[in-house]
Order: C-alpha cells, then sequence, then structure tokens
C-alpha cells in the first residue's frame, strides 16, 4: 500500500504534466506536437485517477477542459460579524462555511464578496478590507488538481435576512470556541481564526500565500 507521501508526488507530477501539456497546447504551432501535448495531457488524467478516487472521465472534465496558459481560480470568502460572532451558511451536506464561491468573470473581488453572501445568506453587505490571500492547496484539504486563490474579505453587514436558496439550507453566527462542522475543503478553523484576527485589529496587514 502506498504511502501518502508517495501518493501526494504522484499527484503534484499528474499536476505539473497538466500544466505543461496545456501550455503547450496554447502555443503550438506544429500538428504533431499538439497530439504529443494530448497525449501528454491525457497521461496526467489517467494519473490523477489513478491515485485518486476521481473517474477518469470526471478527470478528465475537471483537469483537462481548459485552454490557454494555466492559472488559479479565485474565490472569495467573505467574514461577516455581529459582535463576537462571525457569519456561517449550511451548505446541503450539513457542514457550515463562510459565504462564497467562484469568482465570475464580470465582477470583481469586491462585487463578487457582496454578492456570494447575498446569494447565500440573504444578507446586504458592504466589502470593507482584504484579511488574505490564501493558496488553497497550502490550507485546504483535499488536494485539488488546479490552483486556486481564496481571497477572505470582511465584509459590514447591511441588512436583510436568511431566505430559500439553491445553494445553502440555513445560516447563523457562531463565536470561534463553538463552530459548527465545518467544510474544510471551504474553510478551516485557522482560516476562520484569522478572519476573527482581522475583524479585531484596524490595522491588520494581508495575509497572502
Amino acid at each position: 500500500m502506498e504511502k501518502k507521501q508517495d501518493i501526494q508526488l504522484w499527484l503534484d507530477w499528474a499536476v505539473e504534466l497538466q500544466a505543461l501539456a496545456q501550455a503547450g497546447l496554447a502555443y503550438t504551432k506544429d500538428a504533431f506536437d499538439r497530439e504529443r501535448f494530448e497525449r501528454i495531457r491525457a497521461i496526467s488524467a489517467e494519473i490523477l485517477s489513478h491515485q485518486s478516487e476521481i473517474p477518469f472521465e470526471k478527470a478528465v472534465e475537471l483537469f483537462c477542459n481548459e485552454s490557454g496558459y494555466q492559472t488559479p481560480k479565485l474565490e472569495t470568502r467573505a467574514a461577516v460579524f455581529s459582535e463576537e460572532r462571525i457569519l456561517l451558511v449550511q451548505e446541503k451536506d450539513g457542514r457550515w462555511s463562510l459565504p462564497g464561491g467562484w469568482v465570475d468573470v464580470n465582477k470583481s473581488i469586491r462585487e463578487n464578496a457582496e454578492k456570494e453572501v447575498w446569494e447565500e445568506a440573504g444578507l446586504r453587505v458592504k466589502a470593507k478590507r482584504l484579511i488574505a490571500l490564501h493558496d488553497r492547496n497550502r490550507h485546504n484539504k483535499p488536494v485539488f488538481a488546479y490552483g486556486i486563490c481564496k481571497v477572505f474579505v470582511l465584509c459590514e453587514a447591511l441588512d436583510g435576512a436568511f431566505r430559500e436558496n439553491l445553494e445553502t439550507v440555513a445560516s447563523g453566527y457562531f463565536p470561534l470556541e463553538h463552530l459548527p462542522e465545518l467544510s474544510e475543503d471551504r474553510n478551516t478553523k485557522e482560516q476562520i481564526a484569522l478572519c476573527f484576527s482581522a475583524y479585531h485589529d484596524e490595522n491588520w496587514s494581508v495575509v497572502f500565500d
């Protein structure tokens, strides 16, 4: 049975092969090179599927469907406070997270953070300042085959109340010492603690890595 670090090494190789193949497909003018890069990309999906629980077809869908130079995706997570409690929304699997999601192509970081809170928690908020920029695979599990930059944004609640929606089933405010079961692929207790620290510090410096 392979050790976890060996499996991670294979996944790292798969990610690197995919990035090289995608860059090659973006820039090559040679038909024979294109064929080779497509095969390298397919091999990367085969490695990902073999070393994880992802079916090959799903690996191709997630891993091999972009064009151009490969860059990380952007995601916002909004930190909204009521005194010493932070707003969390309950996902459909029962776990809880900061309101957030992919940054839409026509939205700024500020606009997307505010939009996600409205859609998932029914609150109108004003984005105030950045808390952190995190390389998701350095902080959250499981490791994804593609890069994600998570942008944590401190927001001020204006008005509104939770309403039924397609993404979440409930919302609530929680103290750091009594958090519910978290959706740790979206946010960890350490990341939420970081939000509390930023909330208490008017001179907060953005954390990034």
